[in-house]
């Protein structure tokens, strides 16, 4: 998959009317706050999944 996913809800009221912002990639603006916000990948967690097979403390 090569496209990036968008949010679907304003971080701060919730609001879905989005638009992408003018300072580019990740960039969003909320039209019923009027804020500005910037989502970006961090990166993977390095504990990862724990399997639940009976042994241990599973998920």
């Amino acid at each position: 998959m090569s496209e990036r996913a968008a949010p679907f809800h304003c971080p701060y009221c919730g609001d879905e009317d989005l638009r992408p912002h003018e300072t580019g990639h990740g960039a969003w603006e909320c039209a019923s706050c009027n804020r500005a916000f910037q989502l970006k990948f961090l990166g993977l967690l390095n504990r990862g999944l724990v399997r639940n097979d009976g042994e241990g403390d599973g998920i």
